[in-house]
């Protein structure tokens, strides 16, 4: 299959689409400014050794927590603070979701690239309003949306003249409380834009403990492996200090502690990945 052959770059010099590998990663939302400078800084560190990419991941608001009592951040005007101070200290490009049109412009301020919840990836209005901000727009795809479908997702955004689009998979809906991930869906989605992996969210259980989201992370580095071999410009991996303690997403979390050896991994993996294509003609 034919890979979506234009790189472009996300911010400060990083590139998506040429080789190079990508980390978005952070905890999943803001709990706290300690929380995420320690993410940062450890992560920045990692990545620079390692010869990794990395834009810093958290988000201001979960607006889509299975129950109304779930924690959902620490707020928009708290959250946007949070985060310039991350890229400002720290000198790195972030990434966060928005949730309505309204977001994206004072969202578009502070992060170098907005993200689109899975659930989201349909709404028209949400999409064009990102894009017109010309920031680069990473779009989760839903756990319902066929990967081939995505690309009606990707032309929303680029009908406002914004070429900077990322796909991102997630897994898809097998069953309640359940997602499975279909390789096939990489290079799909690939020939319509750079496609990023969601490791975590990817062994999440969607309402699995009752009233909150459940995790099977001990599959983390298997399904990584797999596709980073199968082929893909990045990985999505939310981390936390202490996941048993986390407020959101703790169950589908890799410790911090172990993130250099997880992306020693992922990172072997990509490099075979980037030998994927095959040409049967």
């Amino acid at each position: 299959m034919k890979k979506f052959d234009k790189a472009f770059e996300i911010a400060q010099g990083i590139k998506i689409g040429e080789g190079q590998m990508v980390l978005f990663s952070g905890p999943c939302a803001i709990e706290s400014w300690d929380v995420c400078a320690k993410v940062a800084e450890s992560l920045k560190e990692t990545c620079e050794r390692l010869d990794i990419r990395y834009i810093f991941k958290a988000s201001f608001d979960k607006a889509n927590r299975t129950s109304v009592d779930s924690y959902r951040g620490v707020g928009f005007e708290e959250g946007l603070a949070v985060l310039d101070r991350i890229g400002k200290e720290f000198d790195l490009p972030v990434v966060t979701d928005i949730h309505e049109a309204s977001q994206a412009k004072p969202v578009s301020d502070v992060a170098q690239a907005l993200q689109i919840p899975a659930y989201l990836c349909r709404q028209t209005d949400l999409l064009v309003a990102a894009g017109e901000t010309g920031k680069t727009i990473k779009i989760k795809r839903g756990q319902f949306m066929a990967p081939s479908d995505m690309q009606y997702a990707a032309n929303k955004v680029k009908s406002t003249g914004n070429e900077k689009v990322i796909l991102t998979e997630r897994g898809a809906s097998f069953g309640y409380h359940n997602l499975v991930v279909d390789m096939r869906a990489l290079p799909t989605m690939r020939q319509y834009a750079p496609v990023v992996f969601d490791v975590t969210h990817s062994v999440q259980q969607p309402g699995g403990e009752g009233g909150s989201s459940g995790g099977q992370k001990e599959f983390a580095p298997y399904l990584c492996r797999a596709a980073g071999a199968a082929g893909v410009d990045g990985f999505f991996i939310e981390t936390h200090p202490d996941p048993n303690k986390a407020k959101s997403d703790g169950p589908n979390m890799v410790p911090l502690h172990k993130m250099n050896d997880f992306l020693i991994m992922a990172k072997g993996a990509f490099e075979l990945g980037q030998q994927a294509n095959f040409d049967f003609e």
